[in-house]
């Protein structure tokens, strides 16, 4: 009897709207908690793997990131989605822990070269970069994005890849709106540079196969004996 008891309860948590989970969650609710897990881990361990880029780490700070809403799901106020609330929970997760990484921490501010911004056509900062798109697979964008620097790569996936305004951007990386702009445009930029070299790659590439190929007069053919 008792494990039939339990099994419907899973069931009745299973059929609860998503308001109501959490609000059992809020009162300490294991099952809903787990419920909740099993909503939304996989969008996590998504948010996670597109900042860090490794699966085992990715999987870590999903961990980390449902510890913290354990603890903090009861200051969930319902003024947003639920799951734009839990996003922005681990994306912060992750940022503090790149954070923790660095040796010495530097300032994203910091970044900028005295002078830097004047010479900068600031009519383009964090605007459509229309030149990014489609230039190649997302194979070569992925491995591009992951050699740039934290500062820019951080900003480039806030903004580019999840969504974000440069006034979450800021709030989320402590930074001003104006440096989330300039970040966003140097990311881009340098985004630009390594595709490019991609490119140049490929056409070597291409240029020294048909350079590998036998001239059309030194080929030579041989008839089969009767």
């Amino acid at each position: 009897m008792l494990h039939n008891f339990a099994g419907s309860e899973q069931a009745n948590i299973n059929d609860m709207p998503e308001a109501e989970i959490i609000r059992l969650a809020c009162d300490g609710d294991s099952q809903a908690f787990e419920r909740l897990y099993k909503l939304h881990s996989r969008r996590v361990y998504a948010v996670c793997f597109r900042i860090v880029g490794n699966p085992t780490e990715a999987e870590d700070l999903t961990q980390d990131a449902f510890l913290q809403l354990f603890r903090k799901i009861h200051t969930f106020r319902g003024e947003s989605r639920f799951s734009t609330w839990l996003h922005r929970l681990a994306v912060n997760v992750v940022l503090m822990q790149l954070r923790k990484k660095r040796c010495p921490e530097i300032s994203l501010d910091a970044t900028n070269e005295p002078g830097e911004e004047a010479s900068r056509p600031l009519m383009e900062l964090g605007g459509p970069d229309l030149r990014l798109s489609g230039v190649l697979d997302h194979i070569n964008l992925s491995k591009a994005i992951k050699q740039l620097p934290d500062g820019y790569k951080e900003v480039f996936i806030l903004h580019d890849v999840e969504g974000y305004e440069h006034k979450e951007i800021a709030g989320i990386l402590e930074c001003s709106i104006g440096n989330s702009k300039s970040q966003l445009f140097k990311a881009r930029l340098r985004l630009r540079e390594l595709l490019q070299e991609v490119l140049r790659s490929q056409a070597r590439e291409q240029r020294e196969s048909i350079r590998s190929l036998p001239e059309p007069g030194h080929v030579k053919f041989e008839c089969a004996k009767a």
